[in-house]
């Protein structure tokens, strides 16, 4: 999504969205929404919702416990989330979602119970990058065995993700604002428990492998803010290409920065803290993930709708493979062996042998499906 196309998509998303109406109730910042239909913890901003989504705080319809090996793939233009079984390749499920516009990306707590559902109101299928004044977002708390609403939450701004702190005491989320800030929120309730400024239109949060350190890309500023965990204090801003949009964390314990408008990703050393190689790419990223075993960095490329691929230790591209159009976001199975790859335009998940580098087959989701990620049971 590029930066001058912002408006205009804003104003498209308000016209697909206008079924979507409601009026919100006030409340103060951390306080206690009424209780929903499925008996999840809300809690409102205290400022009404203008992204096309109802006054009512998100929600979901869960489903059957799901017991075994699971892959949920979020539907932004779907408002759901598929629930696909790993081997058969099938949606067994399909999670309905509430009072949300474009939910984004996905996160599991490190025991697989729960996951976080980011909705920033707008549509990224084009683009991470991008944000309106007075765009808001919600933050989604589920069951991740019935998708049942533990705790929601709506925001005075938009985000990209929202995610565990590696200790699971915390939630965290970012504000996308000229002069951003990133949200420490209650585990449970979804309350804020600190604000951290950052730098402007900051996107995705993510962590180092150690938990030591909290990674965020800030768009406009084209940095990369590192915020020590237990300070909550940044340390530094590290440069990089043009719009960030995350610093993934690789299995080799280096955290790989997709730049859209610079079409690249700059490799950031959290032991030194500074950027120790960038790949060129020649084209807008949508995600930068490493193998399981840390040998290859694998880059989606949206346009093309394939995947790049990368030695993790040198810059030249080994070769590339097609999954769909929209190619967006990548997860690996719990064994390594398997990777899936959600294709936004094509509405597919492409499932792919990763020592192949071939798609095996693709599994029809919903419209728009981005984030995705693998839960082993």
């Amino acid at each position: 999504m590029r930066r001058f196309s912002v408006v205009a998509i804003f104003l498209s998303s308000l016209a697909s969205l206008a079924s979507l109406a409601g009026c919100s109730s006030s409340s103060s910042n951390d306080g206690m929404g009424s209780m929903p239909m499925d008996g999840g913890t809300t809690i409102d901003s205290g400022m009404a919702m203008d992204t096309g989504m109802s006054g009512s705080n998100p929600s979901s319809t869960p489903v059957a416990a799901i017991t075994g090996d699971a892959v949920f793939v979020v539907n932004g233009g779907s408002n759901s989330i598929s629930v696909v079984v790993p081997g058969m390749n099938m949606v067994m499920a399909t999670i309905a979602l509430q009072n949300v516009a474009f939910p984004h990306h996905v996160n599991l707590s490190a025991d697989r119970t729960q996951m976080l559902v980011a909705i920033p109101g707008m549509d990224m299928s084009q683009g991470h990058t991008g944000g309106t004044v007075g765009m808001k977002g919600a933050v989604l708390l589920l069951d991740a065995k019935t998708g049942k609403t533990i705790a929601s939450r709506m925001l005075d701004q938009m985000n990209h993700n929202a995610t565990f702190s590696p200790s699971g005491a915390e939630v965290w989320t970012s504000q996308m604002t000229m002069g951003g800030t990133v949200l420490v929120l209650d585990p449970m309730t979804l309350a804020t428990k600190s604000t951290i400024p950052v730098g402007d239109m900051p996107a995705e949060v993510t962590f180092s492998k150690d938990g030591r350190y909290a990674f965020v890309a800030n768009g406009m500023s084209n940095d990369v803010s590192v915020i020590d965990v237990a300070t909550k204090k940044v340390v530094r801003a590290i440069a990089v290409g043009n719009d960030p949009v995350g610093a993934w964390p690789g299995s080799d314990g280096l955290m790989y920065v997709d730049a859209e408008q610079g079409k690249s990703v700059s490799v950031i050393d959290p032991a030194s803290l500074t950027v120790t190689r960038t790949y060129a790419l020649g084209f807008m990223p949508g995600m930068a993930r490493t193998t399981p075993d840390g040998k290859e960095l694998w880059v989606t490329n949206a346009d093309d709708g394939k995947v790049a691929y990368f030695s993790t230790t040198a810059t030249t591209k080994v070769g590339e493979f097609a999954t769909g159009a929209g190619a967006h976001a990548i997860t690996f199975s719990a064994d390594g062996m398997t990777a899936y790859v959600t294709n936004q335009s094509a509405g597919t998940l492409s499932v792919v042998d990763v020592m192949q580098h071939k798609v095996v087959t693709s599994v029809k989701v919903g419209d728009k499906p981005n984030g995705v990620v693998y839960r082993a049971k």
